[in-house]
């Protein structure tokens, strides 16, 4: 029974020390394997940054001719070839960095207008369709109200409210923050007043209404567009704006 005991002790010392053995060995791969892969990534990093820098160096001078020959067009008065010149710059610079890109999207912006693009395409950012010539048929109209906006909302905010007895009209800017961003609203957003239900989405002009997008073409580039709703009551006092499964929350919006 002794013997038995004393073999049975030996034989739980073994295979607490072959586990033991195992788990150090295990840890050992593992740790060699994510060290191995942390080199490997680094790496990678390092020819994706290497191919980078050649690409950026090898369209760097096509980026300086563009811009160039925009400016001496632009200075000519030939506004759809300076247009197209300055679009070919931004287009690089988005990609390689070359310079900073806020001046040159707000003079893309300015020159669609003079190019004539008025009805389509890029012309959508020229916004001067959306301010009406006449506001007076609204029982309340404010500029740039005060509003909750949720801390996650960075590129849109409300421009202007307008209430009467037909509808709710929230005119709104958005604020490209990429290339090729798009916008568009979805059809289930809706207002709600401190008076009153939720009220639907009537119209909206110069946006479009999901899933159909809106693009615009590049960083700090803006557009203008105005959100038509169901008229809030007018006891109503404040009201808040909601697209469903967004970070687009307006609240506590004045309307009397």
């Amino acid at each position: 029974m002794k013997l038995k005991f004393i073999l049975s002790a030996i034989f739980v010392a073994l295979t607490v020390t072959a586990a033991a053995d195992w788990w150090e060995t295990d840890r050992i791969v593992r740790g060699g394997l994510t060290g191995l892969s942390a080199i490997l990534e680094s790496q990678e990093r390092r020819q994706q940054a290497e191919i980078f820098a050649r690409e950026k160096a090898r369209y760097e001078a096509d980026f300086n001719d563009a811009y160039a020959h925009a400016k001496e067009l632009e200075a000519a008065g030939q506004w759809e070839d300076a247009l197209e010149e300055y679009e070919q710059a931004a287009t690089l610079n988005c990609q390689y960095g070359y310079t900073e890109q806020k001046p040159l999207s707000m003079k893309i912006t300015s020159l669609y207008a003079k190019a004539g693009r008025d009805e389509d395409g890029p012309s959508i950012l020229n916004n001067a369709q959306i301010t009406l010539d006449d506001y007076s048929g609204y029982r309340y109209m404010q500029l740039n109200p005060i509003c909750k906006v949720d801390d996650k909302v960075r590129n849109a905010k409300i421009l202007r409210v307008a209430c009467s007895d037909k509808e709710t009209r929230l005119e709104v800017e958005g604020i490209a923050d990429s290339p090729g961003y798009r916008f568009y609203i979805k059809p289930d957003a809706y207002i709600k007043g401190n008076k009153g239900g939720k009220l639907q989405l009537i119209g909206v002009d110069n946006i479009t209404l999901f899933p159909v997008r809106t693009i615009i073409p590049f960083p700090y580039q803006t557009i203008r567009f105005a959100l038509i709703f169901e008229p809030l009551p007018p006891e109503a006092t404040e009201f808040e704006f909601i697209v469903p499964k967004s970070d687009w929350k307006f609240k506590k919006i004045r309307c009397k």
